[in-house]
């Protein structure tokens, strides 16, 4: 009998895959905190994980087109889905819209999130292990 891991994983690796670039991004806010005039980026983490399982519905993600060989190519696409900037809740005289607070909670809030889908694909890896070995 085959094993499909699909079904036997679910969501989890390509929710830590989103989860990854989603740290990453929130990272890079945390560190340009007191950059004058940087704007504070996120995912829309649930259309993105729709989006890397195929249900693009309602994928309404603007993609920069390049008319010229000399333009660089657009920033804000992460796998395949557009970086969002968050509004301020005060707003910044030096135009930076990163709260610190904000950025903090969101990043443990995200590696939590990680966290718990190692977690859930570790016990999902020590079931089959378990069946292939019989025991």
């Amino acid at each position: 009998m085959a094993i499909n891991f699909n079904s036997v994983l679910g969501i989890h690796p390509q929710a830590l895959v989103l989860r990854e670039k989603r740290g990453e991004i929130l990272a890079a806010n945390m560190a340009n905190a007191d950059t004058p005039d940087y704007k504070a980026r996120d995912l829309d983490f649930h259309s993105l994980l729709n989006n890397s399982l195929g249900n693009t519905s309602n994928n309404s993600a603007v993609v920069l087109q390049q008319t010229s060989q000399e333009h660089m190519p657009g920033q804000n696409v992460v796998l395949g889905a557009q970086v969002l900037y968050r509004n301020p809740q005060q707003s910044s005289l030096d135009g930076n819209t990163v709260e610190s607070h904000i950025e903090q909670a969101k990043f443990a809030e995200n590696a939590v999130q990680y966290e718990s889908s190692l977690s859930f694909l570790k016990g999902q890896f020590s079931n089959l292990l378990l069946a292939i070995k019989g025991q």
